[in-house]
């Protein structure tokens, strides 16, 4: 049976409608006026309806915007060294949708629970389509008139024991939501406001700790069925949101059957993929997923392979010594250079020397000396980080 982490991959309008769609943006133009009133609820109460919301079946459209403070050109020198054009088909899911994460892209998006899912990223005149029916996968590229199929995406690992990993209700969900929080973040409700026609309110997350780059992330939440349906995700550098996405229609009702079939249009060029090699491959070694296993905190990292955690909550640094110093930048490949100048600066501390590499989101500090320092915290936390000598 396939690995779930295989069909995880896939299944992008659930994520979307379920993972992502809580990250999902709020706009405040859009709660500016005519917000609706609502009865009052506290922040608790909106995690558990949340938590207890089982929506299964909805259609609509959104739009997601990403400004991740990139210079222009640096998403495509990243892409460069990606290797595009290694002769895998261009709508192979694994590549087409990292466009996502970067520029903005209006997608249609339905589903009817977790085996049929369909979405589609609009592109001016072309159109890609994604379709989880079943056991099957479909991909379908307009623009380069490719199809990908895959068979074996659905399925979950015999023996997996799931109720085990979660807790048991919407409260309990709630409160281990909260207690996760923990003294390092202000969880509230800040107003309501009308998304895609339907009544929501807000829920606000943000730092109490200095140093962090994210300055809020803002979940608009249906008063209805606690679906989350927007996500703004704020640096403190200000301007435009990281992440911006938000459903501009939404339709809670059961969609067509015909919605996920596919026929493969004439002429087109299927390219078929290998879902059990590539669950094979894509395999976590027991002792690394023991280190990941506290992720959620990176409690459990830094045991091991010279990667040691620094600070807690939301100023967590990694820091990782790979015992040899940093490659001289002029003996690197273009692509690097073009990045290095365009997107790092170069600093000094008690450290000695190194370059910080930033986003609007998540920087890194690359020493002279080959430590590397990196989290969602601003340069100067890097610095005083290297500078501890931690």
């Amino acid at each position: 049976m396939a690995d779930t982490r295989k069909a995880s991959r896939f299944i992008v309008p659930v994520a979307v409608a379920g993972v992502a769609a809580a990250t999902i943006g709020l706009v405040p133009a859009l709660a500016a006026s005519g917000d609706p009133d609502l009865p009052e609820i506290t922040a608790q109460q909106l995690i558990e309806k949340i938590a207890a919301s089982d929506t299964q079946t909805l259609s609509g459209t959104f739009k997601i915007s990403t400004d991740l403070g990139l210079p222009l050109g640096g998403l495509a020198d990243l892409g460069a060294l990606a290797g595009g054009g290694d002769g895998s088909s261009s709508a192979d899911p694994t590549e087409k949708l990292t466009e996502l994460v970067s520029g903005t892209h209006t997608l249609r998006v339905a589903a009817d629970g977790p085996d049929r899912q369909k979405l589609t990223l609009l592109d001016g005149s072309d159109e890609y389509s994604l379709i989880h029916n079943g056991d099957d996968v479909w991909a379908y590229d307009s623009k380069s008139k490719e199809v990908f199929h895959e068979k074996g995406a659905s399925g979950a690992p015999e023996g997996a024991d799931v109720d085990k990993q979660i807790p048991a209700t919407p409260k309990a969900m709630a409160d281990e939501i909260l207690k996760a929080a923990g003294d390092t973040t202000s969880i509230t409700v800040g107003g309501t406001a009308k998304v895609a026609g339907r009544d929501a309110y807000q829920l606000m997350i943000k730092p109490k700790q200095s140093g962090s780059t994210v300055e809020s992330i803002r979940i608009a939440v249906d008063s209805a069925t606690g679906t989350p349906l927007k996500f703004t995700l704020a640096s403190v550098e200000g301007g435009k949101p990281v992440v911006d996405a938000g459903f501009t229609k939404v339709d809670f009702g059961k969609p067509a059957a015909s919605d996920f079939d596919f026929k493969v249009p004439e002429g087109a060029k299927v390219t078929e993929g290998a879902a059990e090699k590539d669950a094979a491959e894509q395999k976590v070694p027991e002792d690394l997923a023991k280190e990941l296993g506290g992720l959620g905190g990176f409690g459990d990292l830094g045991e091991g392979g010279g990667l040691n955690v620094i600070g807690e909550g939301w100023t967590t640094i990694a820091k990782l010594d790979s015992g040899a110093p940093a490659p001289k930048t002029d003996e690197a490949p273009k692509e690097i250079q073009g990045l290095l100048d365009s997107f790092g600066d170069k600093v000094t501390g008690k450290f000695g020397s190194g370059t910080v590499f930033k986003t609007k989101l998540v920087n890194a500090l690359l020493t002279d000396d080959g430590k590397v320092y990196v989290g969602a915290v601003t340069q100067d936390a890097l610095v005083n980080a290297a500078n501890a000598g931690k």
